[in-house]
């Protein structure tokens, strides 16, 4: 007679585990939900009883002075949901591309071109070059495909991409050669759908990276509606804090009662928001991309 195994039976070592990435969780929720809390706590409270889990006294006027001109919110909410989504999906697709590539083994030209790949990453033109070249002769100033086209391509993602086609079964691809299917068809309806870990993995770093984006729009972008989000608050929280300064001085009124501590929290929270919800979706894909080739069979 088979003895079957009881489930659920109590080891202390998985309850010294479990306690241990319990703790690792709750360091990471709960700074992200105090700054959710303090983000609609009064701000004297803050001043009076410092950072709290529970605040006495709750305020949505970081809220109301920030969304106080909602427009440019809004304006600047479309540009950066526009250029992240833009950016992501184009970039993407050049970069599996240029990976696929590379990862062919007859290609003739892998070597010279993955050492152009790699070489970009180790030497920059610089600011002022970059400047010169996207406003003078690519005239792309305050448009946004300065916003769009400098990050669609990085040299570290298609490495991590190539590496990730090698370890793809081969001997499929070529079967499906044989057969007669073409490049881009074997490409698209087979290297594709088989690397979503991977795609995935890449996918969200490029999205947090145009999400975060500020510096272009300080440097290049003139027009108020065409602001990245980061960036606009950033100019939003600078002139409130320029206003205070003059207050003090009397030069300015109307800013010394600015809500400085939870409005810096409530573009936390504005800035990081929709980050929060898009990675839940990307997490199983994700777990399994940064994994991929660690264990070799």
């Amino acid at each position: 007679m088979i003895t079957a195994v009881k489930k659920g039976k109590f080891r202390p070592g998985n309850l010294v585990i479990h306690g241990v990435f319990t703790f690792l969780a709750l360091g990471c929720i709960v700074p992200m939900l105090l700054v959710v809390i303090l983000s609609v706590s009064d701000t004297k409270s803050i001043v009076e009883h410092g950072y709290s889990l529970f605040p006495s006294k709750l305020s949505i006027e970081a809220y109301q002075y920030i969304f106080r001109s909602p427009k440019l919110i809004l304006d600047s909410y479309g540009t950066t949901l526009f250029v992240t989504i833009v950016g992501t999906g184009v970039g993407l697709i050049l970069t599996a591309m240029i990976a696929y590539a590379l990862s062919r083994r007859d290609y003739k030209l892998a070597g010279i071109v993955g050492f152009l790949v790699f070489f970009s990453m180790l030497f920059n033109a610089g600011m002022i070059p970059n400047y010169i070249i996207f406003t003078k002769y690519y005239l792309m100033k305050d448009t946004y495909w300065i916003l769009i086209l400098p990050g669609l391509i990085n040299s570290w993602n298609i490495i991590l991409l190539r590496t990730f086609f090698f370890d793809l079964p081969q001997e499929v691809l070529e079967s499906a050669s044989i057969d007669g299917c073409s490049e881009m068809r074997i490409f698209w309806q087979m290297v594709l759908p088989i690397s979503k870990p991977a795609l995935a993995t890449i996918g969200l770093m490029m999205m947090l990276g145009y999400w975060n984006e500020w510096t272009r729009s300080m440097i290049y972008i003139d027009t108020e509606s065409k602001y990245m989000l980061q960036y606009l608050l950033y100019k939003i929280l600078r002139n409130a804090e320029e206003m205070m300064k003059d207050s003090q001085v009397g030069m300015s009124l109307g800013a010394a009662e600015f809500p400085s501590d939870s409005a810096k929290m409530a573009m936390a929270v504005i800035a990081a928001g929709p980050m929060m919800f898009v990675f839940p979706f990307f997490q199983k894909y994700f777990v399994r991309g940064i994994t991929s080739g660690a264990v070799k069979g």
